[in-house]
């Protein structure tokens, strides 16, 4: 398994479109066959800072949900919320493998 964490910088002004693009993007993983864990949102003070996390079976299944970026009409109307709102400010992609509960056969 491997799962996404996308860090975000956020503009405050614009969360409810930054959620509109989130609630998007999370129907689009879960229909390719993804797992999506969520999308972190700001909750006490003011932050610029969201988070995302979501997993494929693989990097080759990651690889074939990317391949729809451009190119299926679902995904680029919910780029375009992202894209038209000004919602997020830029974002950085990291790829890690989890350790979940039993999976340590010690513990």
């Amino acid at each position: 398994m491997i799962t996404c964490v996308v860090d975000y910088v956020i503009d405050p002004a614009k969360l409810a479109d930054f959620e509109r693009f989130a609630a998007a993007w999370m129907r689009l993983v879960q229909r390719e066959g993804g797992i999506h864990h969520g999308y972190f949102l700001p909750s006490e003070g003011a932050s610029d800072e969201a988070r995302a996390l979501f997993s494929f079976e693989s990097f080759a299944a990651y690889e074939r949900y990317r391949t729809l970026f451009g190119v299926d009409p679902d995904f680029i109307e919910a780029d375009k919320i992202r894209e038209e709102s000004g919602c997020v400010v830029r974002y950085r992609r990291t790829f890690m493998r989890p350790l979940l509960p039993g999976d340590d056969e010690d513990g």
